[in-house]
C-alpha cells in the first residue's frame, strides 16, 4: 500500500485538538507551500487564505463557528476566502507573473490573455462567485494532503457564518468573503473519533467504468 494512501486511512475530521501543541513554523511553511502550488482554473488562484493565530481573534470567531471548539483550539485556523469578483486586472496580473517567471514577452501571452478575458466575460456575476469559490477547494485538499503527510490534524469546515467571518476579519473590505475554513493542529488523546474506523463507499458503489 503506497504511504498517500496509508496517510489517507490515518486522517480524520478531528473533533477534539489539544490546545497545548503547536505546528512548527517549518511544517507551518510546508503546508503554505502546498496550497501555494494547488491548481486552480487558469492558474488565476482567485482567492487569500487567512491564517488566523490570534487567540482573541479565534474567540471572536467561535460564535461565528457555531461554538465548534476546534476553531479556538488547533495550533492555526485557516480561512480560506474567496475574491467577490474577477475581471481583467487578475488575468493582467497572472500574464505579467508567467511573463517574469517563464522570462517571456508579455505579447507573447496576448491571445492566451484575451481568450481568458473572453471566457470570464461570459459569466455571470454569481456565476464568477461560485467559480472564485470552487478554487479554494482545489488548495484545501492539497492543505488536506500534505498534513496528512506531516501526520497533522485537519478539519475542513463549512460550519460557520460566512457573513461573521467576513466582519470580524475584514475581508469585505478585501473583496474577499470566507469560502471554507480549517483548523489545523495536532488531535487530542481524548478524541474517541480517531479510533473509528473510516466509513466510506465501496468501489462498486463510488465507481462507474464507461
Amino acid at each position: 500500500m503506497s504511504n498517500f494512501i496509508i496517510n489517507q486511512n490515518w486522517r480524520y475530521a478531528t473533533k477534539k485538538f489539544d490546545a497545548a501543541k503547536k505546528i512548527s513554523t517549518e511544517d507551518l511553511n510546508t503546508l503554505k507551500e502546498a496550497i501555494r502550488l494547488s491548481s486552480s482554473s487558469y492558474g488565476l488562484q482567485l482567492y487569500k487564505v487567512i491564517i488566523v493565530e490570534n487567540p482573541e481573534l479565534r474567540a471572536k470567531l467561535l460564535p461565528a463557528s457555531y461554538g465548534q471548539t476546534q476553531v479556538v483550539d488547533a495550533s492555526h485556523l485557516f480561512v480560506f476566502a474567496a475574491q467577490t469578483t474577477v475581471d481583467d486586472s487578475d488575468v493582467d496580473g497572472y500574464i505579467k507573473n508567467v511573463s517574469q517567471t517563464r522570462e517571456i514577452p508579455a505579447e507573447a501571452l496576448a491571445g492566451y490573455a484575451d481568450f481568458m478575458k473572453g471566457a470570464i466575460k461570459t459569466k455571470s456575476e454569481d456565476a464568477k462567485k461560485i467559480w472564485n469559490s470552487k478554487q479554494t477547494y482545489l488548495a484545501l485538499a492539497n492543505l488536506l494532503n500534505a498534513a496528512a503527510e506531516l501526520k497533522i490534524d485537519i478539519t475542513p469546515m463549512e460550519g460557520f457564518d460566512p457573513e461573521q467571518y467576513n466582519e470580524i476579519l475584514g475581508l469585505n473590505k478585501l473583496n474577499l468573503t470566507a469560502s471554507v475554513i480549517a483548523p489545523v493542529g495536532y488531535r487530542h488523546d481524548e478524541d474517541a473519533t480517531q479510533h473509528h474506523k473510516k466509513v466510506r463507499k465501496s468501489n462498486e458503489e463510488l465507481f462507474i467504468t464507461l
